[in-house]
């Protein structure tokens, strides 16, 4: 695939900081003299940058990081994608041996996966294995973890992390079921479920 580049005036147009900078600026409560004050830069200069009338170099950008005390990209962030939201009416339950399991963040990137599982008293994942660091974080009742030689019960507020290459097993225990969050990191180029 050919990325094709901009051509006339949208290439040479340099990225719109202005309103970034107003916007940190409004947001510590500092006027165009503090900044102007702290930057070294003059209170013209900084209107003109804010209303998009100049195109700030490099180091006046530094500056304004350093003043208004935020990273430089933030100024040539235009747009925040809205933040995805999965409701649990929404989302997509499979049964398990002797419980069931659903994807928190509905498939939502391709390197983290959340899962929510809840595993009937006596009933385990069986042992499986697969690519990625793996966190539980135990949310009710109580579970066996085994990893090969090592076996580690956990309860309400516990956690753990292993490696998911290595084979094992998750089985609950007690008289209740129990419930657990999984957050599963899949270094890139890994196969994710």
């Amino acid at each position: 695939m050919v990325m094709e580049r901009p051509t006339g005036d949208a290439a040479r147009r340099p990225p719109a900081v202005g309103r970034q900078i107003r916007r940190w600026r409004s947001e510590r409560g500092l006027t165009l003299a503090k900044v102007a004050k702290a930057s070294g830069l003059n209170v013209g200069y900084l209107s003109q940058i804010e209303n998009d009338k100049a195109s700030p170099s490099l180091s006046c950008l530094s500056a304004l990081s350093s003043a208004l005390d935020v990273p430089i990209a933030w100024f040539l962030v235009d747009e925040t994608r809205s933040p995805e939201v999965t409701r649990l009416a929404d989302r997509r339950w499979r049964e398990t041996r002797g419980g069931r399991a659903s994807r928190v963040d509905a498939r939502g990137s391709s390197d983290i996966s959340i899962i929510e599982v809840t595993v009937e008293p006596g009933h385990g994942t069986g042992v499986h294995s697969h690519p990625g660091d793996e966190h539980h974080y135990v949310t009710a009742g109580r579970f066996r973890m085994t990893q090969g030689e090592h076996v580690t019960e956990l309860g309400p507020g516990d956690y753990l992390r292993w490696d998911g290459l290595m084979p094992h097993d998750a089985e609950a225990i007690g008289d209740a079921p129990a419930s657990m969050l999984i957050v599963r990191l899949t270094r890139h180029g890994e196969p994710h479920d």
